[in-house]
């Protein structure tokens, strides 16, 4: 439902939006797990 509702839009401004905040919820946990991993290499690189 959702998908033909954005399929049917003029603009596509609200399709782009949806897809701009599926890349965004994808990448967070990834940076997050990025961080952690510096984070960890950094502590055992300095012992």
């Amino acid at each position: 439902m959702c998908r033909a509702v954005l399929e049917s839009e003029e603009g596509q401004a609200t399709a782009e939006g949806i897809n701009k905040g599926i890349v965004y919820l994808m990448a967070f946990p990834y940076i997050l797990i990025g961080g952690l991993g510096y984070f960890i290499y950094r502590k055992l690189k300095t012992k």
